[in-house]
């Protein structure tokens, strides 16, 4: 599933803005990244691009990331135990993580918007992102277990 409005351009066109190259293999990951709602992890995004561009190093895939973290054109999940996690949807939602399997799927719901609209509207603090992680067992996973 792509994300609206992330196409290959915006992600060239931000790279080239703050300076950066837009190499073949910066420009594949970006495409990984900006296009998964699987929550790749830097490793899963090297493999891939691997497949295409069999050159490209692990080290330029967490460069690559880290820039488009510092775009704000995706977040990172860290988690306490496991690899970090790339989200290329930015907007206030929920994740819901599968504490089986590890799948993380998005939730859009109008309460992680409202959340940062309460704050800013009641204090003098203005958030600048939001993240709401809800812990469960996911369908799937939870048919396997009924079993």
């Amino acid at each position: 599933m792509t994300i609206p409005g992330k196409s290959d351009a915006v992600a060239i066109e931000a790279l080239r803005n703050k300076g950066y190259k837009a190499t073949p293999q910066r420009i594949a990951i970006c495409r990984i990244a900006l296009h998964s709602r699987e929550h790749p992890t830097a490793q899963s995004i090297y493999n891939e691009v691997k497949k295409v561009h069999p050159t490209v190093s692990l080290a330029t895939v967490y460069k690559t990331l880290q820039m488009l973290r510092d775009l704000d054109l995706i977040h990172e999940l860290n988690f306490p135990q496991g690899q970090a996690r790339f989200d290329p949807y930015i907007k206030p939602h929920v994740n819901l993580i599968c504490q089986q399997c590890g799948k993380i799927e998005d939730l859009d719901d109008p309460t992680a918007k409202e959340i940062s609209e309460r704050v800013s509207a009641n204090t003098k603090f203005k958030p600048n992102g939001q993240r709401i992680d809800v812990y469960g067992i996911c369908q799937k996973c939870n048919k396997v277990n009924t079993l």
